[in-house]
This record gives C-alpha cells, sequence and structure tokens, in this order.
C-alpha cells in the first residue's frame, strides 16, 4: 500500500536557506533509495526557517528502512546544529 509521510524541520532563526542547500544535496539518494516514489521540499511563505518535505513511498517499510539508513549515515546529527527542536515525522493516511 502507498505511503505518504510529512517530515517538519524546524530551523534555527536566520538558517533555514543553509539547511535547504544540504537537504536538496541529499535529494538525489532519496530519489534512488528502494521504493521512493517521490519527494517535494517546501519552504513555509511566512517563516523561511519552516522546511517541510512532502514523500510518497511504495510501503512505510521502504520509509521506515530509509529512515533508518538516514540515521546510520550520521544526515541527523549532521542537521542537528542547524534545528530549533526535533524534527518530526508524519505518516499520513488518505481518507478519500
Amino acid at each position: 500500500m502507498p505511503h505518504t509521510s510529512m517530515a517538519y524541520f524546524p530551523c534555527k532563526e536566520g538558517v533555514g536557506t543553509e539547511l535547504l542547500s544540504v537537504l536538496l544535496v541529499a535529494l538525489a539518494d532519496t530519489r534512488a533509495f528502494e521504493g521512493n516514489v517521490s519527494i517535494e521540499t517546501y519552504v513555509d511563505q511566512d517563516n523561511p526557517d519552516r522546511i517541510f518535505l512532502w514523500e510518497k513511498w511504495e510501503t512505510r517499510e521502504n520509509y521506515e528502512a530509509y529512515l533508518a539508513w538516514r540515521m546510520e549515515t550520521g544526515m541527523m546529527d549532521m542537521l542537528g546544529p542547524l534545528l530549533d527542536g526535533s524534527p518530526e515525522f508524519i505518516h499520513l493516511g488518505a481518507q478519500d
């Protein structure tokens, strides 16, 4: 069953552009990861220090494997100094 998720990254004041640059480079690996259908990057128009990823995966298991891989590779540790709080990962279920 297809899986949709949203990741929210609350950046420290003034570093949203820096975090976005890191994410945009990393997206090539995300798109190549098994089970990735699509990923889109959004920035809050009223607060550029709020970054969102809208992701579609073939299965939630594919997404979980991807997230574990990102943790193992140290990506989250690298992003940590740029964040103002923990990222949020939200799993969505279509209702229509």
